[in-house]
């Protein structure tokens, strides 16, 4: 790995809070990701799957997790498998997790082979009552694709059809919406890695540059300061490019007189960052351009006040909404008798701000994290507003990350990164 070994206090509490709320004679198992094929003998570069990530810290293929609080055996109460190793593996490979290296990052004692977990398995099942399957019940989930989880939730149902089912994700929604203070500690690292790529955008960026360059001049600095890379794919949008709003083709030449609207971000250890910035190809905003550019941010700054312990995630979303047809109006994109005859299912200013405000961010770009019960401090959210104008040939969007506190306003842990209109100028033009 790229990064720096994670403390495993982390993960030593991260599966203590998720094995607090099992029920009792209970067993949960969460596998490992696949290695997914392109063709011939090719493969996209491995992800870990972030639930057994954040409860062990294994970022290795093969592998699975199992946690049995009850067990009557003190040593099964928490098992990590692993594929075991060989010389031909190495020399191929590289090196791949001892027992004793798989403790060192997990703090789990007991590790097992991979080869040795259905008869291990088998003998915890006949002591458990209930299983916890991992599915994925993100709001956002669209998979197709069968996964890891999925072969094992229809083999081990049909292998103990007499044992009671619960799920994993409910748990998982609660507790890894809470960030921990070594996540935080990582999620800043993500930004403060975002912060170089984006500051040395600003001294590269001018008429003329491609999409795709831009693109590698982040990925450059990314991987530089030990990252993996990108977050997410990156958009780098400009022009009208910037009302795609997940445009990722990145072809296209920068012109003068355009902005450039940038959704781009690092990851470290597998956390995410998230920021979207909007620049002047030429370094100079229109008198138009920063007209809108300042109205976007003021509904950033005045959003982000608003994320504070209790408040509702669709109550805010519906103040913001507020916020952005008051700007809407100012800039004449509006009228009142747009607001008064409004469809309340699709308010006037979703003509120009069609996505939501916030999500929940952390080992996803968007994070597991509760949205129907009040929020909560040490919560991450984004905050990212934005005004599409097509016939304008803009559209900007400006987007910060922020931890929720106890007291006051978040924490905004891209504080250091320019996103005043003045500031960008300047720094552009030095």
């Amino acid at each position: 790995m790229k990064y720096d070994q994670i403390p495993n206090s982390l993960f030593i509490k991260n599966r203590k809070k998720f094995m607090d709320r099992m029920h009792s004679k209970s067993i949960a198992v969460f596998n490992s990701n696949d290695i997914y094929p392109i063709s011939a003998d090719s493969v996209l570069p491995f992800e870990q799957h972030r639930d057994i990530f954040y409860l062990s810290g294994a970022d290795q293929e093969e592998t699975i997790l199992v946690l049995y609080p009850d067990s009557i055996n003190k040593n099964n109460r928490e098992i990590l498998f692993v594929r075991e190793t060989n010389d031909h593996i190495a020399v191929w490979e590289g090196e791949k997790l001892t027992k004793e290296k798989a403790t060192e990052i997990s703090g789990i004692q007991n590790i097992q082979w991979l080869k040795d977990f259905d008869k291990v398995f088998f003998d915890l099942m006949t002591e458990a009552e209930t299983i916890y399957f991992n599915t994925n019940e993100h709001y956002r989930q669209a998979v197709e694709t069968e996964t890891r989880e999925d072969r094992f939730i229809k083999k081990y149902k049909q292998q103990f059809p007499a044992h009671r089912v619960a799920k994993s994700n409910p748990i998982l929604q609660e507790i890894r919406g809470i960030k921990e203070p070594e996540e935080l500690e990582l999620m800043q690292t993500a930004c403060n890695i975002t912060e170089k790529g984006f500051r040395r955008l600003l001294g590269f960026v001018k008429p003329g540059v491609m999409e795709y360059e831009i693109e590698a001049e982040l990925i450059h600095e990314f991987v530089s300061n030990c990252s993996k890379g990108f977050a997410y794919p990156p958009i780098i949008a400009s022009g009208n490019n910037a009302n795609v709003l997940h445009y990722l083709e990145n072809n296209r030449p920068c012109n003068n007189g355009d902005l450039i609207l940038m959704d781009v971000a690092a990851e470290y250890a597998n956390y995410s960052s998230d920021l979207t910035r909007t620049i002047p190809v030429n370094g100079k905003f229109t008198k138009r351009q920063k007209e809108v550019y300042n109205a976007v941010l003021r509904v950033k700054d005045d959003a982000t006040k608003m994320l504070v312990p209790g408040t509702l995630w669709a109550e805010y979303h519906k103040e913001c909404g507020k916020l952005m047809t008051s700007e809407l109006l100012g800039l004449g994109l509006l009228d009142k008798a747009d607001v008064q005859n409004e469809n309340p299912d699709w308010p006037a200013y979703k003509k120009y701000f069609m996505h939501g405000t916030s999500h929940h961010i952390g080992l996803n770009t968007h994070d597991y994290g509760a949205l129907k019960t009040p929020m909560e401090a040490n919560m991450v959210f984004t905050v990212e507003p934005g005004i599409y104008i097509p016939a304008e040939n803009m559209g900007i969007r400006l987007e910060d990350d922020v931890v929720i506190q106890e007291k006051g306003e978040p924490f905004n842990l891209m504080a250091n990164i320019p996103i005043k209109a003045d500031e960008i100028e300047e720094l552009m033009n030095k």
